[in-house]
């Protein structure tokens, strides 16, 4: 099977597995994803498209939030589904490196991503978890969650493990300042950071606007 058939049926997979979900990690986030990945890495020398694309199609397949925390649910998963397909072995076992690396796990969790092409995976979807898009995702997941929009006696926190991350109960607010407005500053590549800068800039105009808002002097 060509590399080619092989993104078109996992393509094909993930939207039918992932279509319609409401938390803003659906087939439309992990398309985004796709086509971000895409776009760095025509920027990146070397960096292999096949490893790349099925990355970013495959990232959330199992995300560890719909998981019970387990992160290795999807790599488990993108494995099961890649080597089902005939896959050649060594684009496995990168694609499935991405898959298990690629969520930011807390503020004061420092990333593991080792490889160029899970470099460019990890930025892409840090990309879309900032901007415009990453505010409108940041509150229905909230929503999801039942979290409080915001609640100035609830504090941010500079989570320092995965265990402490994923067991906050903050606002949606605060993920603005324990994840999303750190992002930036995490980016792998020359095209995610030019990007990011644009998004984080947009991003924090946000949070001051809703400040303003929250106190009444706007």
């Amino acid at each position: 099977m060509s590399d080619g058939d092989i993104l078109k049926l996992t393509a094909e997979h993930v939207k039918k597995t992932m279509f319609g979900e409401g938390t803003g990690h659906d087939w439309w986030h992990v398309y985004r994803v796709w086509n971000t990945a895409k776009r760095i890495a025509r920027t990146e020398k070397d960096a292999d498209m096949t490893v790349v694309q099925l990355g970013a199609l495959l990232h959330d397949i199992k995300d560890w939030k719909f998981s019970s925390g387990d992160v290795k649910a999807g790599g488990r998963a993108a494995r099961e589904w890649l080597e089902g397909i005939n896959a050649d072995p060594d684009v496995i076992d990168k694609v499935c490196y991405i898959v298990d690396n690629v969520s930011f796990k807390g503020a004061g969790v420092r990333d593991r991503m080792n490889t160029l092409e899970g470099r460019i995976v990890q930025d892409a979807d840090r990309l879309d978890a900032i901007g415009a898009i990453g505010i409108a995702r940041c509150f229905a997941y909230g929503g999801y969650k039942q979290r409080q929009i915001y609640d100035p006696m609830v504090k941010p926190k500079r989570h320092k493990s995965f265990s402490e991350y994923k067991s906050s109960e903050g606002t949606s607010l605060n993920h603005f300042h324990e994840k999303l407005l750190l992002l930036k500053g995490r980016m792998h590549t020359k095209e995610g950071k030019a990007i990011a800068n644009r998004r984080d800039r947009f991003m924090r105009e946000y949070v001051a606007r809703f400040m303003e808002e929250w106190k009444g002097t706007e």
